[in-house]
């Protein structure tokens, strides 16, 4: 049996902890064009996770946004997220550790994100060097739970899904990473992806495959 040579990387809540940062950024061009703020419940247990149009679309179902504000509001919440990216983020000493131990492994970071904001947050926090590729919300057709961008990884490596393991989250990115086929480690958030629990699930999965 093949052993495990690539492991992709979903980007939020595994490498870079970006919840407060969409949270913030969102509900201050929410404020701003529609006069109103989602509260950190409603953000935890609806919206974290989903691309920023597909928010804007159940606030749209709500009643609480106008369609035709999407794109004003979608442009200042780029722009105001890549603001506090650039403000509060810096080098990441467990992430950086992580990817110098896996040096031997293919990396991707497959994201429901634009690929702006992705590639600066990971620059940003001193990981982007590590990758060998990003796949952003913008080269795939469908995103997560979709598993498009898996599979588009996984192609570009030209490995098996055998071959890879997904790290991921979010219910939406561990479906979309089932779906894929490669071995998934589930994690409960950021603070879980480290050297030692990546190798271990790693050693896991190639026992298991042995």
């Amino acid at each position: 049996m093949e052993m495990i040579k690539a492991i992709l990387y979903d980007l939020d809540g595994v490498l870079v902890d970006a919840t407060e940062w969409h949270y913030e950024s969102l509900n201050e061009a929410l404020k701003e064009i529609s006069g109103f703020e989602i509260s950190r419940l409603e953000h935890i247990q609806t919206f974290n996770g989903l691309p920023t149009m597909k928010k804007l679309e159940i606030l749209n179902d709500k009643n609480l946004v106008k369609k035709e504000d999407f794109e004003k509001i979608w442009e200042l919440k780029q722009k105001k997220t890549n603001e506090i990216i650039e403000k509060t983020a810096s080098n990441d000493e467990t992430k950086l550790r992580l990817h110098e131990g896996t040096k031997k492994f293919k990396k991707i970071c497959v994201t429901n994100s634009i690929r702006q904001t992705a590639v600066l947050m990971l620059d940003k926090t001193g990981q982007l060097p590590f990758m060998d590729y990003v796949i952003s919300n913008e080269d795939v057709s469908n995103p997560k739970p979709n598993p498009e961008g898996y599979l588009k990884a996984i192609d570009f490596l030209q490995l098996q899904p055998n071959e890879c393991i997904i790290v991921e989250d979010s219910p939406k990115g561990i479906e979309a990473a089932r779906k894929s086929n490669a071995h998934v480690y589930e994690v409960k958030g950021y603070h879980d992806v480290t050297l030692e629990n990546v190798l271990n699930t790693i050693n896991q999965f190639n026992v298991d495959l042995k």
